[in-house]
């Protein structure tokens, strides 16, 4: 009988092994929504339902821990998870509201994981300030009450735009331009042309703000001519700046946040 002797030790071998090893543990779900635009999107949400007890930005609020030194319940993505999900019983933190998708629960899990290490962003931002000052940025964007209104208020721009997407910004405006920064070209018909921000446009109707701040409501049937500009009126600083300016200068955008 060698052949069912061999079959047994075989067998004894291999539940040895295994019950060496133990029992296989389940492979935890891994966060797919890791980009620094999930990471953004995810502070949004953050901002949005866990301000209230961990401060704007997670930096600890009322009743709220300062998330930015780390977790106390859970080291791993999907523990974040399930806490973020779920809550934690017994305790004053409730889990997210249940219309919120995984997706965003994730990016939620991504944006924790930036607080805790950073964002990689290299420049100095004393240096940055000076390039800011010498582009002449503020003709265009305001800051803390100060600078033009053509373009987005940077007050707070790092709280919602990562480092990857102000140097976009910067070197290809017109990569992604939102609607409420389009500008349009019209021409009355008694030969009246006005350009400018485009406020408002409805199927019969458009709203201007020309350059000297008077806003212009006109009806669409009285033009004779009539174009939507849909790229930024923001230059390219790819080739009038150095990449050490670029860098110092994404350095000091990313350092103004809601926290501040």
């Amino acid at each position: 009988m060698p052949t069912r002797i061999h079959w047994i030790a075989a067998s004894g071998l291999l539940l040895a092994t295994f019950a060496a090893r133990g029992p296989v543990a389940a492979q935890e779900p891994t966060n797919a929504y890791t980009t620094s635009i999930d990471g953004v999107a995810g502070g949004r949400l953050f901002d949005r339902h866990c301000s209230r007890c961990h401060g704007i930005g997670g930096t600890g609020g009322e009743g709220g821990p300062d998330l930015s030194r780390g977790f106390r319940r859970a080291s791993t993505d999907a523990g974040l998870f399930a806490v973020i999900r779920e809550g934690i019983p017994d305790t004053e933190m409730r889990g997210i509201a249940r219309d919120q998708s995984d997706q965003a629960v994730w990016q939620v899990v991504s944006f924790l994981r930036w607080l805790t290490r950073g964002m990689s962003v290299s420049g100095d931002t004393a240096a940055g300030a000076a390039v800011y000052a010498r582009a002449g940025c503020a003709s265009c964007h305001v800051m803390a009450g100060v600078g033009g209104l053509d373009g987005p208020d940077l007050s707070d721009v790092g709280s919602w735009r990562s480092p990857d997407e102000l140097r976009s910004d910067l070197v290809d405006p017109d990569e992604s331009v939102q609607p409420d920064w389009w500008t349009m070209r019209v021409t009355h018909n008694d030969g009246t042309r006005v350009e400018g921000r485009r406020m408002g446009e409805g199927t019969y109707s458009v709203r201007i703000l020309d350059a000297d701040g008077r806003m212009w409501s006109l009806r669409k049937s009285e033009l004779t001519a009539y174009e939507r500009i849909e790229t930024s009126p923001m230059p390219s600083y790819g080739d009038t700046l150095t990449e050490s300016e670029l860098q110092d200068l994404v350095a000091y955008l990313h350092g103004l946040t809601r926290t501040q």
